[in-house]
């Protein structure tokens, strides 16, 4: 941690004052600032380092393993989410590098306008705010499945409403509180996944309370790996790349952490930790999550695939309640069902959040109506806010089809739009690193840098181009066709390719050139921001603390 913070220091003292702009105008817009106003920086370094660790831990992981292992077996669903994992870990340090260099206002989207092409920036900021839209009504959804859990006779319009205020409520204020709901929801989120992963653990060598050592009793027999569609080693394959889906769903807003750089203080100092962290969360949580759930439940288990196929709400049909219940713990169904509804309704507030502020970037890009730039005294952009709050809306659906149905769709529906965000934002970090390496700019003294890199930005993205081919193959098998599940499959396509096609046609252009690549504007706010915050920062470490003190420091 100490040589995070030293190389963020000597990054800010590098910095030339004199040239300065002055303070309150990093800001990268096409619009008025003093008119419409500009994002603040609140969100603390605990915020930050909570929401790396378990702020977009939603429904995936508790829900989806469910049908993965049903679909897949424990074999094909562990290496799906350690060959995701793998993608997402190379995407975020890339990412690392550009938001810790250039933590402005506009983030993501400013970054492919800038070092990709304009028409991709454009194609995947309205990609954003539409698939995180999909994504709050999904996550909705599976919320409304969970509180039926309790109570099936209230309408789930009721909750859908209930939900929605409260979501609105924490991102409309100050970004603080969007901070601290996420640092509440993430604490809960790591200690319930860490209970678990411990129970696991304790089962599988035989602590339970029948003594039953399972081992990797499951893994032979009904087997490692399931066959899906066909029959032998074609089928098994095609389970293991089904699994794919479900996986990159639970990664799905890993970029987030980028997404909130320009409003964390000290950004070059609390985004690195916060990205490495984020390789902690991937083993810890979803790899280990996803072969601790393969050891204590079979695939071919009849109580899981009762309640998947009959669409039981909540816990009911969660694989580790299940596993739970077969090795005859009582008691926790109620506590997982209230995890997974924390992680919902965590997931839906990350994502109106992460959705609101793409939308803000295109309206400073001149890509979005001015309005959706407005920002309230407090640095809120509260249309754009409302704008995604108001998508939430289309989570009535649940009303005339089942909860389960709706979030499947939504599932499959967002899983290749996220894949073409990772693509753009793999493409604008390629092109960045060379056009500073054709410009002359050295990459030693970046605040931070990430592992094998650019190579690692290359592999995430060949690996994101397969993962949206593959993403409704079984469509195509004879016998298998279905409209629905074709448009389903691939709507995120067409949410990515249509914005790209209309910019091409209304404005035309290309990538690029590095020669005229902007490096700068915005910068020279950060370098002396950065210069402030390491001053107070390294007072800070000069005063005497305690235990407890110097270990959250650590933590956080």
């Amino acid at each position: 941690m100490a040589s995070e913070c030293e190389l963020a220091a000597n990054f800010a003292e590098s910095v030339d004052l004199e040239r300065a702009e002055p303070e309150g105008e990093v800001y990268t817009g096409v619009v008025d600032q003093k008119e419409f106003g500009n994002l603040e920086r609140g969100l603390k370094s605990r915020h930050v380092q909570f929401i790396a660790l378990g702020g977009m831990i939603g429904t995936g992981l508790f829900l989806g393993t469910g049908p993965a292992l049903q679909i897949a077996g424990p074999l094909s669903v562990f290496l799906a989410y350690l060959i995701t994992g793998s993608v997402v870990f190379s995407m975020i340090q890339g990412l690392g590098e550009i938001t810790t260099h250039l933590p402005i206002p506009g983030g993501l989207t400013v970054y492919a306008y800038r070092y990709a092409e304009p028409a991709m920036g454009f194609a995947m900021g309205w990609n954003y705010v539409f698939s995180s839209g999909i994504i709050l009504c999904a996550e909705i959804s599976a919320a409304s499945m969970v509180i039926s859990y309790w109570d099936d006779t209230i309408h789930v319009g009721v909750w859908i409403i209930m939900i929605l205020a409260i979501v609105a409520s924490l991102n409309i204020f100050v970004v603080s509180s969007y901070g601290e709901s996420e640092f509440i929801f993430a604490s809960f989120k790591i200690l319930t996944i860490i209970a678990l992963l411990v129970i696991a653990l304790v089962l599988d060598l035989g602590g339970g309370p029948k003594r039953d050592r399972l081992g990797f009793r499951y893994w032979k027999h009904p087997g490692a790996m399931k066959e899906y569609m066909l029959d032998g080693h074609a089928g098994r394959l095609c389970g293991f790349l089904k699994s794919f889906v479900n996986a990159v769903f639970s990664f799905l807003g890993a970029e987030v952490i980028a997404v909130a750089a320009c409003e964390t203080k000290a950004p070059r100092r609390n985004i690195p930790k916060a990205v490495r962290r984020t390789f902690w969360r991937i083993v810890c949580f979803y790899v280990f999550g996803a072969l601790a759930i393969g050891l204590i439940i079979p695939y071919d288990d009849p109580t899981l695939a009762e309640a998947i196929s009959s669409g039981k709400p909540g816990a009911a049909a969660s694989p580790w309640v299940v596993a739970l219940e077969n090795a005859g713990i009582s008691g926790l169904p109620h506590i997982v069902n209230a995890v997974i509804l924390t992680s919902a309704w965590s997931c839906a507030n990350a994502f109106c959040y992460a959705g609101s502020r793409n939308l803000y970037a295109l309206a400073i890009s001149g890509a979005a109506p001015k309005v959706f730039a407005k920002c309230t005294s407090r640095g809120i952009p509260i249309y754009s806010v409302m704008a995604l709050v108001a998508f939430g809306l289309f989570s009535f659906s649940n009303a005339v089809k089942s909860s389960a149905e709706v979030f499947n769709w939504f599932v499959t529906a967002t899983t290749a739009s996220g894949l073409w965000n990772w693509v753009t934002l793999s493409v604008a970090y390629i092109r960045w690193r060379r056009g500073l390496k054709v410009r002359g700019i050295s990459i030693a003294g970046l605040p931070f840098k990430g592992w094998c890199q650019p190579f690692a930005a290359w592999y995430t993205l060949v690996m994101c181009l397969f993962f949206i081919a593959i993403n409704g193959f079984e469509v195509f098998f004879k016998g298998h066709w279905s409209t629905s599940k074709f448009f389903a499959s691939y709507a995120g396509v067409l949410m990515y390719g249509v914005p790209y096609a209309v910019y091409k046609y209304l404005w035309g252009g290309g990538l690029v050139k590095y020669d005229v690549m902007d490096f700068t504007t915005g910068k020279a706010e950060v370098d002396r921001l950065e210069v402030i915050e390491t001053a107070r920062w390294r007072e800070k470490q000069k005063q005497p603390k305690s235990i407890v003190l110097r270990l959250w420091g650590v933590l956080v």
